[in-house]
């Protein structure tokens, strides 16, 4: 990093119908600089970087790139300008190959006489991903890749633009820790090139392992800009929610119970995993760990039926289920949150109402008419119970906060009276005290008797919320630890495969 100021932002306003999103909007990045922009779901960042790529239009104030004060019309002028964006939620085209969806608009450079040289766009995605160390083909279908494949191609995509500023969305939050260690080094390395990396991330280590400052916002302001060498997690904790002392979450009481909900038995696919035997209790949450690949949501997406299992038994209060698909699954009791919010949950041509009503609008139809009465009374008890917020029902779910859109996806569940609630990654991509709001949400309908299982990749996530913990490994079940019995280390050590004594 040097001392040519890059990007300055000053005094950005930003207001839609009424309700003040930035005031005081703040941001200075070096050239070669990791920025770190911190704060709770709702702080502003995400529109302060809209602003500055020109999907919203400022009301007020000045941006100053490269010393030129600039006001960009839309997402292709600062894309043109050296300004790339890696989203969050996955954005690419899911039947398209890799090398597609890298160079999908620039086809172009290919290009001669009309005629596009496919050789030389796979040599040339080749060579970029050699060059990263990335190994995927570039053949390959974007949708038989994993999350964390695609989120390495988004990143590729971001650098073969040239880019001099690439804001990263939360990059490392579908990425195992092999592939975060070669995110890291692919950062640093641009930023030795002199690209400036806007990194947005809900991890405090993360943002003060990886940055050289970082920006913190809170209710749309600029709270301050620090080194990250002259703070630590509680001062950044602090200056993000406003509170101390919120370094862990303590569950106020356990309420599961001696009554099976859920019980499997011998659960095979082949390949996939094996031999999987574990049950759920009422009122218990299940926590599940394991490494990114381990078969965690494997598992739990054939038993919601959302995928084919060879063999094995699914039991409901002991009695044998046959579930061809999710709405088998939905009907018998059993739903669940998937880890993908925008392909797999959320749609964001719907509004809040329409998104919570999804799974059971057969609930609130006579014939083929739907009761909107009914409808709007069932949505808002729901909402209300589970604090969700909102302007109206009416509008579109893409303007609430990440945390509130994962609220309206378990609301949606809860609207179908779930006997088993199935989470995965239930706190993804989501701020610290939109988490703590999940949390309570999660231990409150615990204490309702409904069978929680708790998929998660942040493992003080699973300690603090579960009742016993199931250990995921290449497919099998590696452990079940009770309550007493789950602790940090042990937990990895399954994980991993280690013995604790070696």
């Amino acid at each position: 990093m040097d001392n040519e100021l890059l990007l300055k932002m000053t005094d950005i306003q930003k207001s839609f119908n009424h309700v003040r999103a930035v005031r005081n909007g703040q941001l200075e990045i070096y050239k070669g600089e990791i920025h770190g922009l911190i704060g709770e779901n709702g702080a502003g960042k995400s529109t302060l970087m809209k602003i500055l790529l020109g999907v919203h239009q400022k009301d007020s104030g000045t941006i100053l790139f490269r010393g030129k004060e600039i006001a960009y019309k839309s997402p292709e002028e600062a894309l043109n300008n050296g300004i790339t964006m890696i989203h969050q939620e996955i954005n690419l085209v899911p039947q398209m190959s890799v090398m597609e969806n890298i160079w999908l608009g620039q086809e172009y450079l290919f290009k001669r006489a009309g005629i596009l040289n496919r050789g030389k766009m796979r040599k040339r995605t080749a060579e970029l991903m050699n060059r990263l160390g990335i190994e995927i083909n570039p053949d390959s279908v974007v949708s038989s890749l994993s999350i964390a494949q695609m989120q390495l191609i988004e990143l590729v995509r971001a650098l073969s633009r040239d880019a001099t500023l690439i804001i990263m969305d939360e990059p490392t939050s579908s990425l195992a820790q092999k592939e975060i260690a070669l995110l890291v080094k692919i950062v640093r390395m641009l930023s030795a090139e002199g690209v400036s990396i806007i990194f947005i991330s809900h991890k405090l280590d993360e943002i003060l392992n990886v940055c050289d400052s970082v920006t913190t916002m809170k209710n749309g302001e600029f709270m301050g800009r620090n080194a990250t060498c002259d703070i630590n997690e509680q001062t950044l904790l602090k200056l993000i929610v406003g509170r101390e002392n919120v370094s862990g979450f303590h569950r106020e009481g356990i309420h599961a119970t001696d009554q099976v909900v859920l019980e499997v038995r011998d659960f095979c696919s082949a390949g996939v995993f094996e031999d999987v035997n574990f049950c759920v209790h009422a009122g218990e949450i299940l926590g599940v760990a394991g490494l990114v690949g381990a078969g965690r949501t494997e598992i739990m997406r054939a038993v919601f039926g959302a995928d084919k299992h060879d063999s094995g038994e699914i039991l409901l209060e002991g009695q044998e289920l046959k579930i061809r698909n999710p709405m088998d699954a939905i009907q018998k009791g059993i739903c669940m949150l998937q880890e993908d919010r925008l392909r797999l949950g959320t749609v964001y041509s719907m509004s809040v109402l329409q998104n919570a009503s999804l799974a059971t609008l057969d609930q609130f139809c006579s014939a083929t008419v739907v009761n909107k009465k009914k409808e709007r009374s069932a949505f808002h008890e729901i909402m209300e119970d589970i604090l969700l917020k909102f302007h109206s029902e009416n509008e579109s779910i893409k303007n609430l906060s990440g945390g509130n859109q994962q609220k309206v996806l378990l609301g949606r569940w809860l609207m179908a009276h779930p006997k088993v609630l199935i989470l995965d990654e239930p706190t993804r991509g989501i701020d610290i005290g939109a988490k703590y709001e999940i949390y309570r949400l999660i231990e409150k309908l615990a204490e309702r008797g409904i069978a929680i299982i708790m998929i998660s990749s942040e493992l003080p996530e699973v300690l603090s919320l579960s009742d016993r913990v199931m250990v995921v490994r290449n497919g099998r079940i590696a452990a079940k630890l009770n309550r007493g019995e789950v602790m940090q280390e042990t937990v990895m050590a399954h994980a991993f495969g280690i013995n604790k004594e070696e």
